[in-house]
């Protein structure tokens, strides 16, 4: 019941093929395009971030400990450790006089290889700010402490703050949060598995806060749509997906691990999100420009830079070109 997404030839004969899901749905939450099973069910991994923001930034975070977009902006992202990422993350220990070792996430390398090489040559060593996860980790403390829950168990499933993220993932949905079903993610976090549909309908209403019914919910996600569409760079990093799609104005998009991926369309008032079933990452950005051609998106500039930067070309590592990929599926439409 899948469908085929991606295709790769080298020297002109098939070499690998990827499979998955792609689930379109309107204003109201319909499934009005799709590939595969629109309500196959994923894990949001990191497709959740801007979602886990809204608690604190509902209960007036931003303004106690004044956040600056660029700040809120880091809440929601997967970053690379480039310096804009890690000056902005010590801004708000600051701010927020938490320390860095009060963070679950693992001390990591920075993901950026120039700002990972940088580090290794002068000696560095691995920090938990580097963590990519780290801006949402500090966004859920600051607003442990601001509430006076325990900081020693926020990444804990029944921490109140874990369960107001739930509730508010449930909200945005349109989908029970009894049904949703919960694991550990990378980083330490609950991770949430619900259907593609479901996805697709939170990012819709990121897209057009005017479908969330709660003025407070409402006006907390546009404060981290606005501020990620306005600091695109700190929510991934220099030529990522998510940097490319959210310096478009009209968009509200992140990506999350082992191949999701869920953007909303604020014109044409669409959520969309997809799954890459063999977990695979590098085809995101051929299944977006395929998805925003086939529903006649009219950005060229956007789509100028998709094409850019996701060449079909395979190249080995002489940068001879010695094979392409292209996308291998056609929309249907629900009846």
């Amino acid at each position: 019941m899948d469908s085929l997404l991606v295709e790769e030839y080298r020297g002109g004969m098939l070499e690998c093929v990827h499979r998955g899901h792609i689930c379109v749905v309107d204003e109201k939450g319909r499934v009005v395009k799709f590939a595969g099973q629109p309500d196959y069910r994923v894990f949001t991994r990191s497709a959740a971030k801007p979602i886990q923001a809204i608690p604190g930034i509902r209960a007036g975070m931003a303004e106690k400990y004044g956040f600056s977009d660029a700040e809120i902006a880091i809440m929601a992202a997967s970053h690379r450790a480039e310096d804009v990422h890690v000056g902005t993350l010590e801004n708000m220990i600051g701010k927020t006089g938490l320390a860095e070792d009060d963070l679950v996430c693992a001390p990591s390398l920075p993901l950026d290889e120039d700002a990972m090489e940088h580090l290794l040559s002068q000696g560095g060593e691995r920090r938990r700010l580097y963590h990519n996860c780290s801006g949402k980790h500090l966004g859920v403390l600051a607003y442990s402490k601001m509430s006076g829950y325990p900081l020693d168990s926020y990444s804990d499933p029944s921490h109140p703050v874990q369960r107001e993220i739930l509730d508010t993932l449930g909200y945005l949905a349109d989908y029970p949060v009894e049904d949703i079903e919960r694991a550990i993610d990378g980083c330490g976090f609950p991770v949430f598995n619900l259907p593609l549909s479901a996805l697709a309908t939170a990012y819709m209403k990121l897209a057009c806060p005017d479908r969330i019914d709660d003025p407070a919910t409402a006006k907390a996600a546009t404060a981290i749509t606005g501020a990620m569409n306005r600091y695109p760079q700190l929510v991934s990093g220099s030529g990522r997906l998510d940097t490319l799609l959210l310096e478009d104005g009209n968009l509200v998009a992140k990506g999350g691990f082992k191949g999701v991926y869920a953007f909303g369309m604020r014109k044409e008032r669409l959520g969309i999100a997809f799954k890459v079933l063999d977990g695979s990452e590098e085809e995101w950005g051929m299944i977006t420009l395929e998805i925003l051609t086939q529903l006649g998106y009219d950005n060229e500039d956007t789509l100028n830079r998709l094409r850019s930067a996701f060449d079909p070309a395979i190249r080995n590592d002489e940068g001879w070109e010695v094979g392409f990929s292209k996308p291998a599926f056609k929309l249907e439409s629900a009846e």
